[in-house]
C-alpha cells in the first residue's frame, strides 16, 4: 500500500483539488512552448526580407526544428523517466527559455539554424513531461481530461502568439520578440519549482484527494511489478506499437492543417485577405476536441465502462470525423470547406487527446514518458516525410490548381483510418498484462 513519505507541513492548509492546479501548470508550460515556437514562423516574412532567405532557407530552419524535436521526444522522454518529473521538465523549460532568448543575438542563417534545432531538442520533452506528470497526479478516469487540459496549450498558444509577437516587433523590433517568451518559461519555472512534488510527497494536497490518486496505484501493486522496460522491451509489446501508431497516423494531418491550410484555400482561388476567420475556425474546433475527447472518455469509464472501451470509442469517433476532409475536393465554396474542416479538426483533437493520454493508461509511471516520446518521435518523422510529399504533389499538379491538394485531402481522411484499425488491434489486454508489464485497459 502507498503511503505519503512527508507528511503535510504543519500549519499549511491544504490546496483543494490541487490536481488541477497541476493541470494548469502543465496547461501554461504547454502554452508558452508554442510562444516560443510560433515566434520565428510569425516573424519569417519580415526576417526572410532582412537577412535575404529563400523559402528553401526558411524551410530548412523549419526541418531542422523538427529533426530535433523528432529524436529529442524519445531520448528526453527516456530521460524524464530517469529524474522524474519536476527536475526533468524543469531542466527543459530552463533550457529552451534560454536558447529562446539567445535567439535574439542571431546575426544570420547559420546561428537561426544552430538556435531552431536546439529549441526542437529542448521543447521536445514538454509532452512527455506533461503525460508522465498527469499518470502521477490524476486517476484513469480523469486522465482524459487533464490531458485535453494542457494539449489545448498548443491551440491557444497559437493563438495568443500573433498578437504578442507583433506587438512587440512593431515597437521593438524582432529580437525582443524572442526574449519575451523565453522569459515567461522562466517565471513559470519559479512556479513549477514551488507547486510541482508527487502526491506522496505535496505538502499541500488533503488526505482525501491523495487517497483518490493512488488508488489506482493500490489497484496496480495487485499485479506483479517487474523492473523498468528499456526501449527494446518496450518495443516488444503491442501496446506500444498502438500508442506510437495513435500519433504517428494522426499528427501529421493536424500539422497539414497547421501549416498549409492557408495554402491549400489560396490553390482553391479563395483569397485570404478577407476570409482570415477561416483559419482561426479549425483551430478553436480543435480546442474544443480536445476537451470533448478527454470528457466523454472519462464520463464513459464513470458510468462502468473499461479503459479501453471508453478510450477506443473516441479513436473509432475521431478517425471517421477525420474522413470528413475527403469531401473538400468536391466544393470551392469557403464556408463548405471551413464547415468540414472544422468537423475533421474537432475530430482529430478528440482522437489526438486519447492518443497522447494512452501511454499513461498503459504504462507504470517509470515507463509513461519514454512510451510518449517513442510516438512523438513517430509523428515528427512521419510529418516531415508527409510534408515532403505535400511538396512534391501539390507543385506535381500546379496546372490545374483546384485540384493540385485532392490525392492529399484523401489520404489525409484515410490514413487516420488505418490507424483506427491498427489502435484497436494492438491496445488490448494479452500476456504482457498479466505479466505486469503492461496495465490492464
Amino acid at each position: 500500500m502507498f503511503m505519503p513519505r512527508q507528511p503535510a507541513a504543519a500549519g499549511r492548509r491544504p490546496i483543494p483539488h490541487l490536481r488541477w492546479w497541476i493541470g494548469g501548470l502543465l496547461f501554461a508550460s504547454t502554452v508558452i512552448n508554442y510562444l516560443d515556437r510560433q515566434t520565428l514562423s510569425l516573424l519569417a516574412p519580415f526576417l526572410k526580407q532582412e537577412y535575404h532567405w529563400t523559402n528553401t532557407d526558411y524551410a530548412n530552419l523549419l526541418i531542422g526544428f523538427r529533426v530535433a524535436y523528432s529524436i529529442g521526444q524519445t531520448l528526453f522522454g527516456r530521460v524524464m523517466d530517469r529524474v522524474g518529473t519536476r527536475r526533468g521538465l524543469t531542466f527543459t523549460v530552463l533550457g529552451y527559455s534560454l536558447i529562446s532568448i539567445c535567439t535574439a543575438m542571431a546575426s544570420g542563417f547559420r546561428s537561426f539554424a544552430l538556435f531552431r534545432f536546439l529549441l526542437g531538442a529542448g521543447e521536445s520533452a514538454n509532452w512527455p513531461a506533461a503525460t508522465k506528470a498527469v499518470s502521477e497526479w490524476f486517476p484513469k478516469h480523469e486522465r482524459g481530461l487533464a490531458t485535453a487540459l494542457f494539449d489545448s496549450g498548443s491551440s491557444i498558444g497559437g493563438a495568443i502568439a500573433p498578437f504578442m509577437v507583433f506587438w512587440i516587433y512593431f515597437r521593438w523590433g524582432w529580437r525582443p520578440a524572442f526574449v519575451v517568451p523565453g522569459l515567461l518559461g522562466l517565471v513559470w519555472l519559479i512556479v513549477w519549482r514551488s507547486v510541482y512534488h508527487s502526491p506522496e510527497e505535496h505538502p499541500r494536497i488533503s488526505r482525501q484527494e491523495r487517497a483518490m490518486i493512488l488508488r489506482d496505484r493500490e489497484d496496480d501493486a495487485a499485479v506483479p511489478q517487474g523492473a523498468p522496460l528499456g526501449w527494446s522491451a518496450l518495443l516488444k509489446l503491442p501496446q506500444t506499437w498502438g500508442s506510437i501508431v495513435a500519433r504517428s497516423f494522426t499528427d501529421p494531418v493536424w500539422f497539414f492543417v497547421t501549416d498549409w491550410f492557408p495554402i491549400y484555400l489560396v490553390a482553391k482561388g479563395i483569397p485570404l485577405k478577407d476570409n482570415l476567420i477561416a483559419i482561426w475556425v479549425p483551430f478553436i474546433a480543435a480546442d474544443l476536441g480536445n476537451f470533448f475527447g478527454g470528457g466523454v472518455s472519462g464520463y464513459l469509464i464513470r458510468r462502468g465502462w473499461s479503459v479501453g472501451k471508453a478510450r477506443k470509442a473516441i479513436v473509432i469517433f475521431g478517425a471517421l470525423g477525420m474522413t470528413l476532409l475527403i469531401p473538400t475536393i468536391f466544393t470551392n465554396s469557403l464556408y463548405f470547406i471551413m464547415l468540414l474542416f472544422t468537423a475533421s479538426t474537432f475530430c482529430y483533437a478528440s482522437y489526438s487527446t486519447i492518443a497522447n493520454v494512452l501511454p499513461s493508461d498503459l504504462y507504470r509511471s517509470d515507463s509513461v514518458a519514454s512510451v510518449s516520446g517513442m510516438g512523438g518521435t513517430a509523428a515528427g518523422i512521419g510529418t516531415i516525410i508527409a510534408f515532403k510529399l505535400v511538396g512534391y504533389v501539390s507543385d506535381a499538379h500546379q496546372g490545374s490548381a483546384a485540384s493540385s491538394f485532392d490525392w492529399i485531402l484523401i489520404a489525409a481522411g484515410l490514413i487516420p483510418l488505418a490507424g483506427m484499425v491498427l489502435v484497436l488491434l494492438l491496445v488490448r489486454n494479452t500476456r504482457a498484462t498479466e505479466q505486469g508489464l503492461v496495465r490492464p485497459i
